[in-house]
């Protein structure tokens, strides 16, 4: 049996693409007791709010006939935003050099968060690399907690 996000991304897929857009991710989460089901999207250009209504009364009418979900909960059609977690292989090449925020399970000298630029990603492994104030570190997969896209100002 395919697993609710899974079956989401399937049956979005059509809308996505008939609104320009692409599928980032697709999440189904618990939060202060209500289930939500979120699906994440991207454009070149940006996501706007006609792009996520869209896909969103499609998406919604496609989720009522194939019922692949017991009980209630919350259907979000959003942009994947700008400081967007990298959570696949594509996700790291596409954004390589660019300014991420590493989050860690367990502070490392004293610190759980790492501001620098993506160096590198090891899809073998998912460790990633991450070069701050000039040094590289490296961060093991089992110790990272999130990876997200950094805006600078």
């Amino acid at each position: 049996m395919k697993k609710i996000t899974e079956l989401t991304a399937e049956l979005a897929a059509p809308a996505i693409a008939e609104s320009g857009c692409t599928l980032w991710d697709v999440e189904y989460v618990k939060e202060a007791g209500t289930w939500y089901l979120r699906v994440l999207l991207d454009k070149e250009g940006g996501v706007d709010i006609l792009d996520c209504e869209s896909v969103s009364r499609k998406l919604s009418d496609l989720l009522d006939e194939a019922d692949p979900i017991e009980g209630s909960y919350t259907l979000e059609v959003g942009s994947a935003g700008a400081e967007r977690a990298l959570k696949r292989p594509a996700d790291f090449v596409r954004f390589m050099g660019s300014p991420v925020l590493v989050k860690l399970y367990r502070a490392r000298d004293g610190r759980k968060e790492f501001a620098g630029t993506l160096a590198g990603y090891d899809e073998a492994s998912g460790d990633v690399s991450v070069t701050v104030g000039g040094e590289t570190l490296s961060f093991p997969k089992k110790e990272t907690a999130l990876v997200r896209l950094r805006v600078e100002f």
